[in-house]
């Protein structure tokens, strides 16, 4: 296989290569990436990017129609990856996670690569109160990071031909990773019990959220990423992660607590019932990909953020000003001069330190 992961130096991406490189020895890995995250290594001895043969760098908006031939599969990463982000930069979360996604897509289709995996996710269901939403039932995209993903499930299935089109429709992210994210409920939650040693719920406590932990979302991209189309057809949508993972929010602060002696916490029991909650119904993944089901547990989840910031030395009780929130990191280029408001490098100069040409590309091979 040679496989190409875009998006690859993000929280998802860092995890992604080191399981495909594991997973697939013989496999040749490249990655393509704006390197927005590069600098925000978390803990991490050695680049993530080890992994590869080779790493481009440049913005997925830009990526030549032929950049793709001769690749297996093309794995999707690449967005503006949360609500925040995505109501500072409405047009360029439209742009990158929708119309660059099905450009590569179509690029891809056309030279011959096999299968495409797309990172969506279970927020397209919006407010959906009641059962476990499954795949069947209708979306409702609430922000502007939900719509653009379930904009682009809808015009993949579009593409004809013959590439195995997979949409991971990920619960929400957690757990360790070398460029590590505190802008997720748990991973936020244990930032707190360690920096603050006391959690605060401003909600009530009762919303649910599906969780996965980073490492089993990159099992689930190994599947995708060699996926047959006798396996649930040539275009699948499919909720990601797993029956059990779903929990209120106040369980999952209650385990936090429990887990960093001395946390007290606070749940503020009088708020209003908080319309952002849903369940998500697993089973299809859980029948289509037996062989690569999360492996992961809450606890387990906790214990690797635990010991990754322990081992960081981590203390910021100001975290939520910090590079760890991705809205903040990039905020910080702009703010700098690095990055223009539509999220484009600026020309690299000596004037300008930590600055990125257009395009470029380097060699890992040995």
């Amino acid at each position: 296989m040679k496989i190409l992961v875009i998006g690859n130096m993000g929280y998802v991406g860092s995890v992604v290569v080191r399981e495909l490189a594991l997973r697939h020895p013989s496999a040749t890995l490249h990655g393509y990436d704006a390197a927005y995250f590069a600098h925000c290594l978390t803990g991490a001895e050695l680049l993530p990017e080890r992994y590869l043969a080779q790493q481009f760098m440049g913005d997925v908006r830009d990526i030549p129609t032929d950049f793709f031939k001769g690749y297996t599969a093309v794995v999707q990463l690449a967005a503006i990856s949360n609500d925040p982000m995505g109501d500072r930069f409405a047009a360029v979360t439209a742009e990158v996670n929708q119309q660059a996604t099905v450009d590569i897509a179509k690029a891809a289709a056309q030279a011959g690569v096999e299968n495409f995996v797309f990172a969506s996710s279970c927020s397209i269901y919006g407010v959906a109160l009641g059962a476990p939403r499954s795949e069947l039932d209708p979306v409702a995209p609430v922000t502007a990071y939900a719509c653009s993903k379930i904009a682009a499930e809808e015009a993949l299935a579009s593409i004809e031909g013959d590439m195995v089109i997979t949409c991971l429709r990920f619960a929400t992210a957690c757990g360790m990773s070398e460029r590590l994210r505190l802008d997720l409920v748990l991973n936020d939650f244990v930032a707190c019990a360690l920096s603050q040693q006391h959690i605060t719920v401003l909600s009530d406590g009762s919303p649910w959220r599906p969780l996965i932990d980073v490492s089993d979302m990159a099992r689930a991209i190994d599947w995708a990423v060699q996926r047959k189309p006798e396996n649930g057809g040539r275009i699948l949508n499919i909720n990601t992660g797993s029956n059990e993972r779903n929990h209120q929010v106040r369980d999952l602060a209650t385990a936090v607590a429990k887990a960093v002696p001395g946390t007290t916490l606070s749940i503020n029991t009088q708020a209003p019932a908080d319309s952002r909650s849903y369940q998500v119904d697993f089973n299809l993944f859980a029948k289509l990909a037996p062989e690569h089901q999360p492996q992961t547990t809450l606890l387990d989840s906790i214990m690797g953020l635990i010991n990754g910031l322990t081992s960081m030395e981590f203390s910021d009780a100001q975290f939520r000003a910090s590079r760890y929130m991705r809205l903040h990191a990039l905020q910080g280029h702009i703010t700098a001069g690095r990055l223009s408001e539509n999220l484009r490098w600026r020309i690299c100069d000596a004037n300008t330190p930590g600055t990125l040409p257009a395009a470029t590309h380097v060699n890992l091979e040995a």
